[in-house]
């Protein structure tokens, strides 16, 4: 079974500015907890594009996790899409997406995910969706911060 969150936010900049931020790799830093002791290992190419793997490593629960993820899709000013290739779920598949709006910049987020280990998985979804939520209330407060 797979599971969505879905998020919106607007940014009073240029859309070219905010993908340009999230198109380096590195600034993912910076809008992610420091609850999770979030770092990247290794980018495979010297700019992100389709193909690109990032190596993360972060700590959830006490946890030292390793990620791998790959650039799918690169749209750029518009999308990008990256999957995980290595990491803690069965599937997981995020959407960035950018639009230019009055006010703005739209900024997109849609991350289509499924959990491992069959029903007991299922049964702990409520804990791990906590957990994401979490994780993308402080990314939204980080990025309003961050094009304020």
């Amino acid at each position: 079974m797979d599971y969505v969150l879905h998020r919106e936010q607007i940014v009073q900049r240029p859309l070219e500015e905010v993908f340009d931020f999230f198109a380096d790799a590195h600034n993912l830093e910076e809008i992610t907890p420091a609850f999770l002791n979030f770092r990247i290992d290794a980018i495979s190419t010297p700019a992100v594009t389709r193909g690109t793997l990032i190596t993360y490593s972060l700590r959830l629960h006490g946890i030292r996790l390793r990620w791998v993820t790959e650039i799918d899709v690169w749209d750029p000013p518009h999308r990008f899409v990256d999957v995980q290739i290595k990491g803690p779920y069965r599937r997981w598949r995020h959407l960035h997406e950018f639009k230019a709006v009055p006010e703005g910049t739209l900024i997109v987020d849609e991350v289509c995910y499924g959990l491992p280990f069959g029903l007991i998985g299922r049964m702990s979804h409520g804990l791990v969706r906590r957990d994401i939520e979490k994780i993308f209330d402080y990314r939204n407060t980080a990025i309003a911060e961050r094009f304020r």
